[in-house]
């Protein structure tokens, strides 16, 4: 399974959207740091979900991290754009 399928397998799981959109965008940074060549190391996530209505970014962002887990280490950036 690719790192992009685990990221969005995991979201749903957690948190079962009503908008998910991950993209890899590790193309887009050919030469620049922590793109090692493979890909799968620079990733562009929307998701819109009710479990963040009365979060507040910080937590947003910090479920999204636990719900990920052991891929953060793994991937060089992810960019988040959270809402209920």
């Amino acid at each position: 399974m690719s790192i992009r399928d685990e990221i969005e397998a995991r979201l749903r799981a957690e948190f079962a959207p009503s908008v998910l959109r991950v993209e890899d965008e590790s193309d887009q940074h050919i030469g620049h740091a922590g793109h090692d060549g493979r890909g799968e190391s620079h990733f562009n996530v929307q998701i819109r979900a009710a479990a963040f209505a009365d979060m507040s970014r910080v937590a947003q962002h910090r479920a999204v991290h636990k719900a990920l887990g052991d891929i953060v280490p793994r991937i060089h950036a992810l960019a988040l754009d959270i809402g209920a």
